[in-house]
């Protein structure tokens, strides 16, 4: 079996598969391996070097030598990495600093020489190219202006679900903006203003998001998740309204000791002095563009050029389900049992059910998809554990509320409706999402539980039932051939659906 399959569990390979990405940055040098170009490709391995290349380019011109040891050291064992891992693929691709530094090509030549592969040094235009398709790699049908943050430089690019408009590249990457201030952020703030005043096209991200990319605004909502008491620690998809961004910017690049400020101490010490630089350059782009809100990606270049590779149809397809799909043929007891869920439970959102949006639909069949695969745990914590597993997984294509949403509708499904037995976690979750949303988390995890009472988790059986509305009843039509398994269990649960939709329950046998 190769490596490949092991971690996947799909059970194909290309001539990608597994696929290394080096990236050397002007701040970090990070190797990322995916197990392959597909939609919803998972890291098999992640490690980055907080090396530093660009803390020097703006006033010497050079890269500093400490920091090219420290990178060229790093590169070394990633090269390794990449054999043990068989990497079939590596590509490598350099940025800001290596970019404009006077000894740049040199360093490129000592970094092909280590790793035995090209190195691609990437102009503004592309990195700002692939960072949109980083964005398209982790949102569904992206609308708004994406803004990758780097050491020593910012690209910002106009993104229109599969296109590409309006993008830029500007001087203002952190610590670029530490060199050149001395390290005094009451210098760089009319710096930024100038900077970013040359940029006549930003009023077009008026009331669309701005999806934030990079390890320092990554930092930036860590730090807003601490304060803010948040109860999850998931960066992608985190989301700020613009005021409250702007303001907590402020409130960071203003701390005299920004050391002391709490959740700082989970920030890597190399970023900690560049990240109130990177709160001034949020805040000042932000007070230009005016968006409706400020996301943050985890997804940027390096998985912008994984999203470059993919055939268009792969490209195409929704990452949450391909996420979903893919992750129940590896934990759960049966991907066609997941798949007729949600066909089944598509009869109670029909005729006089409760309505649905299209991405009311989505969500739930995601639901549906994930709904077994917590099944090898103790089946007194699987709750709970599927709560936790999905609240942190790595999602695509989902802002937290719809996370969240999964995770309870998959923890009801387990627990049962009753809010008594909440626990503290599920608990501060459901204070993030509308009363709607628990509602319907409800609802399908009791569906997902009487459905389980009759096909007991396999294929085949759920398929050949009736569901549907008459008048004041939700009724379920049972075949002959699984009469046998009606009983107390099952009529119980299907009376608390039933109650969850203001209807009376009616089992029918056919005989």
């Amino acid at each position: 079996m190769s490596l490949t399959q092991v971690f996947s569990g799909r059970g194909k390979t290309t001539d990608l598969e597994p696929l290394g990405v080096i990236d050397i940055g002007s701040n970090s040098v990070r190797l990322v391996v995916y197990e392959g170009a597909v939609r919803a490709a998972m890291p098999i391995f992640n490690e980055k070097v907080l090396a530093g290349l660009g803390k020097s380019v703006a006033s010497t011109g050079r890269l500093g030598e400490e920091s090219v040891i420290r990178a060229l050291e790093a590169l070394r064992r990633f090269r390794a990495i990449a054999r043990i891992l068989k990497v079939k693929n590596l590509r490598v691709l350099a940025t800001a600093a290596v970019r404009e530094a006077e000894d740049g090509s040199s360093f490129i030549q000592d970094a092909e020489a280590i790793l035995g592969s090209p190195v691609e040094v990437l102009s503004g235009a592309k990195e700002a190219e692939l960072a949109a398709y980083g964005i398209r790699m982790g949102f569904l049908n992206a609308d708004g202006l994406a803004g990758d943050l780097g050491g020593g430089s910012l690209e910002i690019i106009d993104i229109y679900k599969d296109r590409l408009n309006d993008a830029t590249t500007l001087p203002l990457g952190g610590l670029r903006l530490i060199d050149q201030t001395g390290n005094k952020i009451e210098r760089a703030l009319p710096l930024v203003d100038e900077v970013v005043a040359q940029v006549d096209w930003l009023s077009k991200g008026r009331g669309r998001p701005f999806y934030a990319v990079g390890g320092t605004w990554r930092a930036l909502a860590k730090l807003h998740m601490e304060q803010t008491n948040y109860p999850l620690r998931v960066m992608h998809g985190y989301s700020i309204p613009t005021r409250e961004a702007i303001e907590f910017c402020q409130f960071v690049r203003r701390t005299k000791k920004v050391s002391t400020l709490p959740g700082m101490d989970e920030v890597a010490r190399a970023r900690r002095d560049v990240v109130p630089f990177g709160a001034l350059v949020l805040e000042r782009v932000l007070e230009s563009l005016a968006p409706s809100e400020v996301v943050f990606s985890v997804y940027g270049i390096r998985e912008g050029l994984l999203f470059s590779l993919m055939p268009r149809h792969e490209q195409a397809k929704d990452p949450l389900i391909s996420f979903c799909e893919d992750y129940a043929r590896y934990r759960s007891r049966s991907i066609q049992h997941a798949r007729e869920l949600c066909t089944w439970t598509d009869a109670l959102f029909t005729g006089d059910g409760p309505k649905e949006t299209e991405e009311d639909r989505r969500l739930r069949h995601a639901a549906c998809l994930l709904s077994d695969v917590g099944w090898r745990a103790h089946p007194d914590y699987r709750g709970e554990q599927s709560l936790n597993v999905i609240a942190h997984a790595g999602l695509s294509g989902i802002d937290h509320p719809g996370r969240i949403f999964l995770a309870l509708a998959v923890y009801y499904r387990h627990v049962g409706a009753d809010e008594g037995k909440a626990d503290d976690f599920s608990a501060r979750l459901r204070l993030v999402v509308s009363k709607r949303a628990q509602k319907r988390a409800r609802i399908i995890g009791a569906a997902i539980r009487a459905a389980h009472m009759l096909s007991i988790g396999m294929p085949g059986v759920i398929d050949e039932t009736r569901l549907f509305y008459e008048g004041q009843k939700l009724v379920l039509v049972v075949p002959k051939a699984y009469t046998a398994l009606d009983g107390e269990r099952l009529r119980r649960r299907f009376a608390v659906l039933a109650a969850l939709l203001a209807r009376e329950p009616d089992i029918r046998l056919a005989t």
